[in-house]
């Protein structure tokens, strides 16, 4: 897998850079409100107010993450968070590919301008990878294909969000 490289084509005035463990709360509530953008239209409300409610937790969770897991990566525009990745390596014994993307979420209004696929390059680089998207998420489903991910067959049920994912693999 390539390694982080800080000086990859961006767009103009968004840097991308590793989460520190200072970064928990804020970046937890990226990731609360990128949730709230993806999944509000895909999931039934209470199901995913209840999810989000505790924003304490979501800190927490993050700063384990950021202490215990792989690296991930922010992109900061002017000092706001607008998007964040994360790989490392398979959480599933029956891979064929050694690395898994367990998040890359961008906030809605920086869609279509670079931050995604510049996150997906940061922390996954051209490594054979799988990951798990919202089985209705056609937007994210079409990113990835867009990056040489393709639908193997599998699904799983994501009982917090009451929604099925399927398995997306690059060779």
């Amino acid at each position: 897998m390539r390694a982080y490289d800080p000086t990859m084509t961006m767009p103009a005035g968004v840097l991308l850079r590793p989460v520190t463990s200072d970064d928990a709360e804020a970046g937890a509530r990226l990731h609360i409100a990128c949730w709230r953008e993806v999944y509000g239209p895909l999931t039934e409300p209470d199901l995913l107010a209840t999810h989000l409610a505790d924003e304490a937790a979501w800190a927490e969770r993050w700063r384990q993450q950021v202490e215990d897991g792989p690296t991930r990566l922010l992109a900061v525009a002017d000092g706001e968070l607008v998007g964040f990745g994360v790989a490392g390596p398979a959480r599933h014994d029956d891979m064929p590919v050694a690395h898994e993307l367990y998040a890359l979420y961008v906030r809605a209004t920086w869609h279509g301008t670079g931050v995604g696929p510049a996150l997906l390059d940061g922390v996954l680089g051209d490594a054979a990878a799988y990951l798990w998207v919202h089985e209705e998420n056609a937007r994210a489903q079409a990113f990835y294909r867009r990056h040489g991910f393709r639908a193997d067959g599998v699904r799983q049920r994501y009982e917090s969000l009451g929604a099925w994912e399927r398995r997306l693999v690059r060779p």
